[in-house]
């Protein structure tokens, strides 16, 4: 029993109209402005999680939602490394107030990699420099 995938019976057991409109609402993952498809974390169903590297969401103004746009994830914004730097459900706060600082201490840390003057023209990359 403990091999058995319960999730995934259950949501074979559903037609596919209602498949459709449950993955619309609570998608497994969401696509970041990278072209990754980031899986979201519903342990905590009031506040799911979408842990992203901080460079993969460059040029996103606002924070996304589910559940019909009703449902802002909490985003997990990762280093290079993937560790926390920053949680919010606010990312155009984000981008106009905290970035700032962040950036210049993972410049410190990850001085190879590209952190824009301005996030939110910036190119989104999934590498250390984005690739042109």
């Amino acid at each position: 029993l403990k091999r058995l995938d319960l999730t995934a019976i259950l949501l074979g057991l559903l037609p596919r109209d209602r498949r459709q409109r449950l993955d619309a609402w609570a998608p497994d993952r969401i696509e970041v402005p990278s072209g990754s498809k980031v899986r979201i974390d519903y342990a905590d169903p009031e506040a799911p999680v979408l842990a992203v590297r901080l460079q993969e969401v460059f040029g996103l103004r606002e924070t996304p939602r589910i559940a019909g746009g009703r449902v802002p994830l909490t985003l997990h914004l990762l280093s290079p490394a993937h560790r926390p730097v920053q949680v919010t459900q606010d990312l155009a706060s984000f981008w106009r107030s905290t970035y700032f600082e962040v950036k210049k201490d993972l410049k410190g840390r990850y001085p190879k990699h590209y952190w824009p003057d301005d996030p939110l023209e910036a190119m989104p990359t999934r590498h250390v420099r984005p690739r042109g």
